[in-house]
């Protein structure tokens, strides 16, 4: 069975939200950060780096949320998480999913870094302005390629839909506007697909049962 490390309000919503829209049966092992328990000898040695998600299936130990994530959707091929292989839907999600992480996200967790994750030495809050600057002109380019669509790949929700909503519902909290009307229908509307609240259970009732 799929084994997947996990904490609530982390990166981790996105591969439970994956495996839901799969229908998957796997087990969610709770890592509770902020007690510690990424430092713990026996989840380093699930990931040196200490970070959640990680997806254990056999002998593949699969770190990094858009990893996982494609890896679910090829897993499924069915669910049509992910496009086929070798098609120009695959490229174009390849092209989002990259996106994602280095475009989108990243604006978000500079402020993050620079406000609680970063020791307090090191922590520059005047970067705030230019992450959120670049935030926004990421944000441009995600509407653009939006355009008219329900899904950024076209008639078809993806892996790289969850992606992009998760960041973008990562936003409000953030105290980093969404200014688009688009973006903001867009990310509403996928948000509320019935997998995401069974992914925010089982998280959840992981943290209320207790962890590694």
């Amino acid at each position: 069975m799929l084994k997947l490390y996990g904490c609530p309000n982390t990166r981790s919503l996105r591969a439970a939200w994956a495996l839901e829209e799969v229908g998957a049966e796997y087990e969610f092992q709770t890592v509770l950060l902020l007690k510690g328990e990424g430092r713990r000898p026996s989840f380093l040695r699930v990931n040196p780096a200490g970070k959640v998600p990680v997806l254990v299936d056999g002998d593949l130990v699969l770190s990094e949320s858009a990893a996982i994530c494609t890896y679910i959707g090829d897993l499924f091929p069915a669910s049509g998480l992910t496009p086929p292989w070798g098609t120009q839907d695959r490229a174009r999600y390849n092209q989002w999913v990259a996106f994602a992480i280095a475009e989108l996200e990243q604006p978000l967790w500079t402020v993050a870094k620079h406000r609680f994750a970063l020791p307090e030495q090191l922590r520059a809050p005047q970067v705030e302005d230019a992450a959120k600057w670049e935030f926004g002109r990421a944000c441009r380019v995600l509407e653009k390629g939006l355009a008219d669509r329900d899904y950024i790949i076209g008639d078809r929700f993806t892996a790289a839909d969850i992606l992009l909503v998760h960041i973008l519902a990562w936003a409000g909290p953030a105290r980093v506007p969404v200014e688009a009307p688009v973006l903001n229908a867009y990310a509403e509307r996928l948000l509320a697909r019935p997998a995401l609240p069974r992914a925010r259970a089982r998280e959840a009732e992981g943290a209320s049962n207790g962890a590694t």
